[in-house]
C-alpha cells in the first residue's frame, strides 16, 4: 500500500491536454475560458453621470454663480448637450453622457427648481468639483485584459463578455468520460431489484457531481465476467479519455477489473492506498492517453476517492489551481489504525471559520450517511487522537 501523498503525486503526474471549443455566450456559464477578454473601448466609454440632477461647471459656481438657468435635459443614451453661458446648467439622468462644458453633478435632492420654463436651479449646499461623475477609462482602458484565460465563467464574466460584444467564447472542451459500474448485484435505476440485488447508484452519483464541470458522461454496466469485462473496457479505452470504474477492484473471487486492465496493457501506477475508507483504489493509464480511475464499489469509499483524488486532478487538467479548504474539528476524534482517515463531516461557517462536525455512519456501505454530511475531513496517519480545534484539509461535496 502507498500513502495518500504518494497516490496524489502519481495521479497528478498524469494529465490531459484539453482542446478548446466555441460556444454561444448563453451557453458559456460555468465553462472554463480559453481566451482572454479585453476591453474593446474605455470603461466607462465616456464621462458618465452617476446621479439624477443638474450638471454645472464648477468654476462658474466658484466664481459666484448660485442660480443656474436650465438649458435642457440630458437623458441616458442621447447625444450630449452643451452649455455656452456662465449661468447655465443641464438636467441629467443617471447613465447619461456628461454634457459639454460641465464637470460636476448636483443631485436633485440638493437643489430647488422653480418655474415651468427656463427653470432656475438654486444650489443648497457647497458642491465638490467632479462629484457624481464616473470619468472615462477609470475602470479599464481600451485593450486591457479584464478576464484571464483559465477563469470559470460566472455571471460577472458573462456580463463583461456581453458588454465587449462577444456573442461566442472559446472555452475548454470537456474530456470524454465513461463511468462504469460493475457487479452482478446491480440493476438499472428504473428496475425493481430482487431481494439479493441493488439499484446502481454510484454511477449516478458521480455523473451528477461531474455536471459541476459541465462534463457530460456516458454510463455503462459490466457484469462479473472476465471476458465481458475485458471486451467492454477495450472498447471504452478507444473512445474515452477518462474511465471511472466503481467496484471489482478488491480481492474478491469475482473482482476482475485489475486483471482485465492489465490484459489491455493499462499500466498500473498503484493499487491500494493506506487510507480508510477507499483502500482498494486502482489507478492506471493507457498508452493511448486514457486515464483510468477504478474505485471501490462501496458508495462511501467510491465517493470519497472521487472527491479526494479525481476532483483535484480535474482542477489541474482544467488548469484551475485551487488549494484544499481547511476546516476546524469541533469535537475530538479517535482512530487507531495506522491509516489516513477520511471522516464524514457536517460543515458550517462561524464568523468566517469553517467548522467540521463528524457524522458517524455505518461503514463504507452506508450511502444514506452521505446525505447527512457535507464532505470528508482528511485526518493524517501517524496519530490516533485528533483534538477539538485542530485544522485539517476538507474535501467538500456541497457548497459552503
Amino acid at each position: 500500500m502507498i500513502t495518500v501523498a504518494e497516490a496524489e503525486r502519481l495521479i497528478n503526474s498524469h494529465t490531459l491536454e484539453l482542446e478548446s471549443e466555441e460556444v454561444s455566450l448563453t451557453d458559456a456559464g460555468g465553462r472554463v475560458l480559453k481566451e482572454t477578454i479585453c476591453a474593446d473601448r474605455d470603461f466607462p466609454p465616456f464621462d458618465r453621470v452617476t446621479m439624477d440632477g443638474i450638471a454645472i461647471n464648477f468654476d462658474h459656481w466658484q466664481n459666484g454663480t448660485t442660480d443656474f438657468l436650465i438649458r435642457g435635459t440630458q437623458a441616458a443614451g442621447s447625444s450630449p448637450l452643451e452649455i455656452d453661458g456662465q449661468n447655465q446648467a443641464i438636467e441629467v439622468m443617471t447613465g447619461a453622457v456628461l454634457p459639454g462644458g460641465t464637470d460636476t453633478i448636483i443631485p436633485y435632492e440638493l437643489i430647488e427648481i422653480s418655474g415651468e420654463s427656463n427653470r432656475l436651479a438654486i444650489l443648497q449646499v457647497d458642491p465638490k468639483k467632479g462629484q457624481n461623475v464616473h470619468k472615462q477609462g477609470t475602470d479599464r482602458l481600451a485593450g486591457s485584459t479584464i478576464v484571464q484565460s483559465g477563469t470559470i465563467l460566472g455571471a460577472p464574466e458573462i456580463g463583461i463578455a456581453a458588454t465587449v460584444g462577444k456573442t461566442t467564447l472559446q472555452v475548454v472542451k470537456p474530456p470524454l468520460v465513461a463511468i462504469i459500474a460493475t457487479g452482478d448485484e446491480l440493476v438499472a435505476v428504473d428496475q425493481t431489484p430482487l431481494p439479493h440485488q441493488i439499484r446502481s447508484s454510484n454511477a449516478a452519483t458521480m455523473a451528477d457531481a461531474l455536471n459541476h464541470w459541465k462534463i457530460k458522461t456516458d454510463l455503462f454496466h459490466i457484469v462479473d465476467d472476465l471476458k465481458g469485462t475485458t471486451d467492454k473496457l477495450r472498447e471504452l479505452i478507444k473512445s474515452y479519455q477518462i474511465l471511472i470504474l466503481s467496484g471489482g477492484v478488491s480481492m474478491g473471487k469475482f473482482d476482475y477489473v485489475p486483471q482485465a486492465l492489465e490484459q489491455l496493457q493499462v499500466t498500473r501506477h498503484f493499487h491500494k492506498i493506506r487510507q480508510r475508507p477507499g483502500k482498494p483504489f486502482w489507478f492506471g493509464s493507457h498508452k493511448s492517453g486514457t486515464v483510468v480511475f477504478a474505485f471501490p464499489g462501496n458508495p462511501v469509499s467510491s465517493f470519497m476517492c472521487f472527491n479526494r483524488y479525481l476532483k483535484p486532478w480535474l482542477s489541474k487538467v482544467f488548469k484551475l489551481h485551487k488549494p484544499p479548504l481547511m476546516a476546524e474539528l469541533v469535537q475530538e476524534v479517535h482512530f487507531e489504525p495506522d491509516f489516513t482517515y477520511f471522516a464524514q463531516v457536517k460543515v458550517k461557517l462561524d464568523q468566517g471559520n469553517i467548522l467540521a462536525c463528524p457524522i458517524e455512519g455505518h461503514g463504507s456501505g452506508d450511502l444514506a450517511n452521505l446525505v447527512d454530511a457535507d464532505g470528508f475531513l482528511e485526518l493524517p496517519r501517524g496519530k490516533s487522537h485528533f483534538s477539538k480545534g485542530e485544522l485539517y484539509p476538507l474535501f467538500n461535496y456541497r457548497d459552503l
